[in-house]
């Protein structure tokens, strides 16, 4: 059927599943997460009040069999997903805190095979034809879940499964080639790594990455990464720099990237992981997509697969924006209400940047990537104006000033800023923290560490600003500080036999140019300068967290007793519930005057990614490189030409 009949039909059979029984699962400790059964409630509530669930066909839910879940997942995985219901507290608790921003309770094992087997149920209607298209109202989320663990408020990938379902199961249904479109506000990791190497499926992914910066904190959302073998050139990344990015910025990648790829491709279905965190007011997103805007970047998708499209939600936490937004978006597929309005705002110049870096990375797979865009095109742009908010971190609350007006209606309530992935204050530290935070952090508060620095921290006024929050000369965004802001009862300078050394291309702290690493081997033939605060042990949890993403629930300490005690002997800890990020390997270095001194360094495998330049290895800009200077000066251990020699060798010297 051509996209012109397609758009007369009188009335097009759209699906709506969802089932109450995913509402049964909810983090027993934090009551406010963001990631609440009330996200499909509202949902639901929206569409049944307005008339629209009456226009489609509903269903309810059903459990996903484990053969469907096993053609992505590990036997290990789905056993420990259908063993948590059977669990008791304490072991939930044990398992939040091993795993990345997951949660679990007596319902989380129903609930994830239920929204997996929507997902499954509507992708095969549509499929069959029975269905023109759906929208699955699922929880918990999926597109994080990776193959062996759940990740990121995600246990089962959903959209994943449904996928291998219809290529491996349903063959006789003739799906040969599907589209994965991912317009979650976070990278779809988890789906990327499932068909990584699957030239049957196109998995596109537009998301903020902040250089690596943003959720996951890592650099498998670079545009860099497009696949391999015969899966090479069919996962296409379109990472944002920074946040604030909305209609104008998703459209121009719509209009430039993904609608012309997809012409060339040609799936036979479309899936949708249909995250609505970039939507406006998103409590974790920093973005700003207006329903309109999510109306018409999924109209535009209409003209593949004759219309074949499968929505299933992913993120959204504004509950207000995601009802708003998943109407708007279930009206498109009905296809009974015109879209009307239009924006006037031009996408920023960093998605320009952006849209001709994917361009050119995949242009020899795709033929609509080779010639460049006109300048009269990418030069409508305009400049990214970052606001910082004292009431929470600028990562996360950063907007244009070029929202339109009109567009603030969709913001009906206002919420408390959540952070990163977890409910935060602002001041670094859950509101609503838990008898368990309050508990470790007085047992750790009475322990003495000496924290040893190697990079910035170095010079204690840029130090300070992990303990009493805010930022110095040359720092893009400020610290949120720590819970106890007493300053470092002692201050020592030590050298070390290890390696100094500069990676990474950019931070959100300093922005372009490496960052300090120290090698975790020692290494008699290096010596490397550090300063040594004596701290207690809460402090440094506080800081562990602030070295390794913007914020954290720290209803659990990163690194507690049991690891203190260990580490002399292990010689390294890594902090597992932020271990996507850069300084998460705890390593220790001896101890002084009784007391242990550690420092937060990469780990083995990131030296051997930089050695083999999978991760490039930069030299710190001049602002990084003056404040490493300035602490070596200002720590007397170097004049001011020995310590600008020491870091020049250190940047410039191979691994």
């Amino acid at each position: 059927m051509d996209s012109d009949s397609f758009r007369s039909s009188e009335r097009r059979r759209v699906g709506l599943i969802y089932d109450e029984r995913m509402k049964k699962h909810f983090d027993p400790i934090l009551k406010d997460h963001p990631e609440s059964p009330d996200r499909i409630y509202k949902i639901w509530n929206k569409l049944q009040h307005s008339g629209i669930a009456q226009r489609c066909t509903v269903m309810g839910g059903k459990e996903a069999k484990d053969e469907h879940i096993s053609l992505v997942h590990n036997r290990k995985h789905i056993d420990f997903i259908k063993s948590i219901s059977s669990k008791q507290e304490k072991f939930w608790k044990e398992m939040t805190k091993k795993y990345n921003s997951v949660y679990f309770n007596q319902g989380s094992s129903e609930a994830a095979y239920i929204s997996a087997g929507c997902v499954i149920e509507v992708a095969e209607k549509v499929a069959e034809g029975e269905l023109d298209s759906a929208f699955a109202i699922v929880r918990p989320p999926g597109h994080h879940a990776e193959p062996n663990q759940p990740m990121g408020f995600c246990l089962f990938n959903n959209v994943a499964i449904a996928t291998q379902y219809l290529l491996d199961k349903r063959a006789d249904l003739g799906i040969k080639k599907i589209l994965i479109v991912d317009w979650d506000v976070h990278h779809g990791n988890g789906t990327q790594k499932m068909f990584w190497k699957d030239p049957r499926v196109l998995f596109f992914s537009v998301h903020r990455h902040d250089f690596g910066t943003y959720y996951p904190c890592d650099e498998a959302g670079s545009h860099k990464m497009t696949g391999e073998g015969p899966g090479k050139g069919y996962n296409i990344n379109v990472p944002w720099e920074h946040g604030g990015c909305g209609d104008a910025d998703y459209l121009a990648v719509w209009d430039h990237v993904l609608i012309p790829v997809a012409k060339e491709f040609c799936p036979d279905i479309v899936l949708i992981s249909a995250g609505f965190d970039a939507a406006i007011g998103d409590p974790l997103g920093g973005c700003c997509v207006s329903p309109h805007g999510y109306a018409v970047m999924l109209n535009k998708l209409l003209e593949f697969a004759g219309g074949k499209i499968v929505m299933a939600l992913e993120g959204g936490y504004n509950k207000v924006s995601i009802a708003n937004s998943v109407q708007a978006c279930v009206e498109v597929l009905l296809q009974q209400k015109p879209i009307i309005g239009s924006s006037e705002a031009y996408p920023f110049e960093s998605t320009w940047r952006v849209i001709r870096a994917v361009r050119e990375k995949l242009s020899s797979f795709w033929q609509s990537f080779s010639e460049r865009l006109p300048v009269k095109v990418t030069s409508m742009s305009s400049p990214y104006i970052q606001v910082v908010s004292s009431d929470s971190e600028d990562e996360y609350n950063t907007f244009s000033n070029r929202v339109a007006q009109d567009l603030e209606k969709d913001i009906e309530n206002v919420i408390q800023p959540f952070s990163d992935l977890k409910v935060n204050d602002g001041t670094g530290i859950t509101s609503q923290a838990s008898t368990n935070s309050l508990t470790w952090r007085e047992e750790l508060s009475k322990i003495d560490i000496w924290y040893a620095t190697f990079g910035s921290n170095m010079k204690l006024s840029r130090f300070l600003c992990y303990i009493a929050g805010g930022q110095v000369e040359g720092m893009r965004k400020p610290c949120i500080g720590s819970l106890d802001k007493s300053k470092p009862k002692e201050i020592k300078w030590e050298s070390f036999p290890h390696r100094l050394f500069f990676a990474r291309e950019h931070t959100t702290t300093w922005g372009p140019g490496g960052v300090a690493f120290l090698h975790p081997e020692s290494n008699s033939d290096e010596k490397a300068y550090l300063c040594l605060y004596r701290i207690t042990l809460e402090q440094f949890n506080d800081v562990l967290l602030q070295e390794n993403t913007s914020s954290f629930d720290l209803n659990y300490p990163l690194f507690d007793m049991t690891d203190l005690q260990s580490i002399e002997e292990r010689k390294c800890v890594p902090a597992e519930a932020v271990k996507n990020g850069w300084y998460h390997n705890v390593l220790y270095l001896g101890k002084e005057n009784g007391i242990p001194i550690l420092t937060m360094t990469c780990r083995l495998s990131d030296v051997d990614n930089f050695k083999s330049g999978k991760v490039g290895m930069c030299k710190p800009s001049k602002e990084y490189a003056n404040t490493l200077i300035r602490g070596l000066v200002e720590g007397k251990q170097l004049s001011e030409e020995e310590a600008t020699t020491y870091i020049q060798e250190a940047a410039s010297r191979a691994l």
